[in-house]
């Protein structure tokens, strides 16, 4: 399987969103970028990770309206982060573990360097898987 620095290079730019940024911004911007989480990044930090599921737990079932709750009422502030030393599988088993479907990826010095949707990470698997089975029946064949 490819390491973790392919597949977060093959990705578009990071997107993130502030902390003082209200929800619709943040929403405005899940949608544009057709993802399912935003970094929170506080002055090059991240602080947080605001997703799908926060603004439908944490916003649409306790009655809040998008456009006046800030993103920092909402994000999760304790993020499961992983390193490039990590594998996919190691990445799943953590997502499998934490219940979460996105995982920062930082860098030696801890800056981020994007972040790995469990999407990512089962279309990678899925192509070594088919790449392992074109092997066998070429084999087989020959």
């Amino acid at each position: 399987m490819r390491p973790l620095k392919q597949l977060i290079e093959a990705k578009p730019p990071l997107v993130s969103v502030g902390p003082d940024d209200t929800v619709f911004t943040a929403l405005t911007l899940l949608t544009q970028f057709d993802i399912g989480a935003l970094l929170v990044m506080e002055r090059g930090r991240m602080v947080g990770i605001f997703s799908e599921r926060d603004y439908a737990r944490k916003v649409v079932l306790k009655g809040k309206a998008s456009k006046d709750t800030l993103v920092r009422e909402v994000m999760s502030d304790k993020v499961s982060c992983v390193t490039l030393d990590e594998s996919v599988e190691e990445c799943m088993a953590l997502m499998t573990d934490k219940h979460v479907r996105h995982l920062p990826v930082l860098g030696a010095g801890g800056e981020v360097l994007g972040i790995v949707s469990i999407g990512d990470l089962v279309k990678e698997t899925i192509s070594e898987q088919k790449f392992t089975i074109e092997q066998l029946v070429h084999y087989i064949q020959n």
